[in-house]
């Protein structure tokens, strides 16, 4: 993607999701990361431009930093240490919205940008490095649940089918604008964890380890907009969605399970 992109068929519509996602990934590849979300974002859009498609870029809400503003609505301009290690990621979003709106006013291409929180389900990676898969990996191992800083940082979990409606609510509305996407039923971590020990039936302890540099302590999407622009909210309760994806991570082989690399994966793992 980081080259030029030249397609001959007819094109209708481009989504760009393409771009690690878990610290675990773009803190090992912080270059690529920055440059798909730039050089990779302008070639699609080039290419939305010469096939007059429309494209969906998928953003995050890592735009929004470590928020000073609770819940986290769209007119929320952020705050993010764009030097930090994280930032290698967040100003990769924010530049790939920034080139996207650029595209939109400039050359009339048709775009729609997601702002995409916190999602799970089936098939994630166990050593995707963020928390629930961290959560229930350790679970099935009969290991202590990680819990970053005093556990009092708060996520929003969304199911991926609800997501998966959203995303392609938003595709086919006449909406231009970037859109939060995710479920507001917001828990602490450590409170989480304990849901996870519950679901799991396990008789682990929670072990504290320092928080991560420039790791949100709140995150919450206002989806006002959503409701109103793309008559979309989340259907699927975290309780419902959590035996779901547990279910999955049950099936998975002892070599999947135990192929993680503790040492490195520790330093990374994101709530």
């Amino acid at each position: 993607m980081t080259v030029h992109i030249d397609i001959q068929e007819p094109i209708d519509y481009i989504l760009h999701f393409a771009s690690p996602a878990s610290p675990i990934d773009y803190l090992k590849i912080p270059i690529q990361t920055l440059k798909v979300g730039s050089l990779g974002t302008h070639n699609l859009l080039g290419l939305a431009k010469a096939k007059k498609a429309r494209i969906l870029i998928a953003s995050t809400s890592e735009i929004y930093g470590d928020p000073l503003v609770h819940p986290q609505s769209e007119d929320y301009y952020g705050n993010v240490n764009s030097i930090g290690p994280r930032g290698v990621y967040d100003e990769a979003k924010r530049f790939q919205e920034a080139i996207t709106m650029a595209y939109h006013r400039f050359h009339g291409v048709e775009t729609r940008i997601a702002r995409i929180f916190n999602t799970y389900g089936p098939r994630m990676r166990l050593n995707d490095g963020r928390a629930i898969p961290a959560f229930m990996g350790q679970a099935l191992r009969g290991e202590d649940l990680t819990v970053f800083g005093d556990g009092s940082q708060t996520r929003s979990f969304c199911y991926v089918d609800d997501l998966i409606e959203g995303i392609y609510r938003l595709l086919f509305s006449d909406f231009s604008n970037p859109v939060n996407l995710g479920n507001p039923d917001e828990i602490s971590i450590q409170d989480f964890a304990l849901e996870i020990l519950k679901l799991t039936n396990s008789n682990q302890k929670i072990c504290f380890k320092p928080l991560p540099k420039d790791d949100p302590l709140k995150r919450q999407p206002d989806i006002k907009l959503a409701k109103k622009v793309l008559n979309w909210q989340p259907k699927t309760s975290r309780e419902e969605g959590m035996k779901m994806t547990f279910a999955f991570f049950q099936n998975v082989s002892d070599k999947q399970l135990y192929k993680i690399d503790h040492k490195d994966f520790s330093k990374h793992i994101k709530h």
